[in-house]
């Protein structure tokens, strides 16, 4: 299987900052994230992710950590401090010009010696738009057409300077002009000539990673990405989406096994199942009650300010007679349904993944888990999202890893050196 971790401020627990060991204090120091890039490297992951946004929260950022440095910028510095593992940034095509992308990604490519990877989005909130110049972000379907029309000029850009155009006697002539090509593109959201002023990078392209979810999104993954990242509670929901977006791309005529999806994971992993759910434990009664309750309020239309924290979640209507966001809603359902929580787990739930998968236990058992969702055709690996860092990584990489080393789950050295190689082996 592939494992990727999803590397984000002192970790996905939204309360993750509160405790006593936090690491909120350190997310501007580029140690820090070294630190996390070692480790998952020496669990031998695939890859490092990093998140991205364009704005600043006023009413949230009193709750805690989200953006801090920029991640183009910090996975060049990882780049450094590694040797093997991948590096993957957010790239929003609602923002970004193919140019500047396609440059400092090539850039990132040469520098780590193969190991760039693209993770492209098109935003989701009007005040990250309004700091690019728009009043707010467009509607659904110009902000995929826009990424449509982004990814294949980037992949152009990365075409048409290639490396063999820099010649190896640079005695008379360092390069051969005739062997690049200028793009000359003029579409309905950008005009670029071209070509690209750096030769190309050592994977001719880096790596492509698409996370979406709606139609338009799934489509979107199906005709480019290499890597898909993805959001199912349970198998069953993980199985869908993944023969979904394969069936999509073998209809545009692209073998689906180049497709590795790769759900999101939260673990909670001790040496003993009490130890890992008291680990959770401790992180949910960090969280502040009164806003994790609006917030499930939002999301399920219904005042829970006077449910009780420690009794079984109230019955709530079926998803047929929901008027409100049918997906998080029908998440929530999936909880309830498969967990039968207390209030107060499936706010621990809903804040540590927002609906991600999660699994509570020994390595033994989480490797268990793993390995249904990959036997089960739900995945072809995961993103991981530990609740805590740096904790919750090292722990997964100590306890957790060598469990699918020894099953044959999981690679105990790497085979290339390239991102595209390690999706491959």
């Amino acid at each position: 299987m592939h494992i990727n971790l999803f590397a984000f401020a002192a970790g996905h627990h939204t309360s993750a900052w509160r405790a006593p060991d936090s690491s909120s204090g350190r997310l501007g120091d580029i140690t820090y994230w070294e630190h996390l890039a070692r480790v998952a490297e020496r669990g031998r992951l695939d890859a490092v992710f990093l998140a991205d946004g364009q704005s600043a929260d006023l009413d949230g950022v009193g709750s805690g950590p989200l953006w801090f440095l920029e991640p183009v910028t910090t996975l060049t510095a990882l780049a450094r401090a590694t040797e093997r593992i991948g590096l993957v940034t957010t790239i929003s095509a609602s923002f970004w010009s193919p140019f500047h992308a396609a440059r400092m990604l090539a850039s990132l490519d040469h520098i780590s010696g193969g190991r760039a990877g693209i993770n492209v989005v098109t935003s989701m909130n009007d005040s990250e738009a309004r700091n690019h110049g728009m009043p707010a972000l467009p509607p659904h379907a110009e902000r995929y057409a826009r990424a449509e029309e982004f990814i294949s000029v980037i992949n152009r850009l990365w075409d048409s300077f290639p490396s063999a155009a820099v010649l190896d006697d640079a005695s008379t002539r360092w390069g051969d002009s005739a062997r690049l090509s200028t793009l000359d593109h003029s579409g309905d959201f950008f005009a670029v000539a071209g070509p690209l002023n750096i030769p190309a990078p050592p994977q001719g392209r880096p790596v492509l990673f698409q996370a979406g979810a709606s139609d338009p999104g799934r489509n979107l993954a199906a005709r480019h990405a290499e890597g898909v990242y993805a959001v199912a509670w349970d198998l069953e929901m993980a199985r869908e989406y993944r023969l979904d977006v394969r069936r999509r791309a073998e209809a545009v005529g692209r073998d689906p096994d180049e497709l590795v999806v790769m759900p999101g994971l939260v673990t909670y992993v001790a040496r003993t199942e009490e130890e890992a759910r008291e680990k959770q434990r401790a992180l949910n009664a960090l969280l502040p009650v009164a806003d994790a309750l609006k917030g499930l309020s939002y999301f399920i239309d219904q005042d829970t300010s006077g449910w009780e924290l420690d009794a079984p979640v109230p019955a709530l209507p079926p998803l047929a007679e929901f008027t409100g966001p049918a997906g998080r809603y029908a998440t929530i359902l999936r909880i309830i349904e498969s967990t039968h929580p207390t209030v107060r787990e499936l706010l621990g739930y809903l804040a540590a993944g927002g609906g991600h998968a999660t699994f509570v236990g020994t390595p033994e058992q989480i490797a268990d888990e793993m390995q249904r969702w990959v036997d089960g055709g739900g995945a072809d690996g995961f993103n991981l999202m530990p609740p805590s860092l740096p904790a919750g990584i090292e722990d997964f990489v100590d306890l957790v890893i060598p469990v699918l080393q020894e099953r044959g789950l999981f690679r105990t050295e790497y085979a290339g050196a390239t991102l595209r190689e390690h999706l491959s082996d």
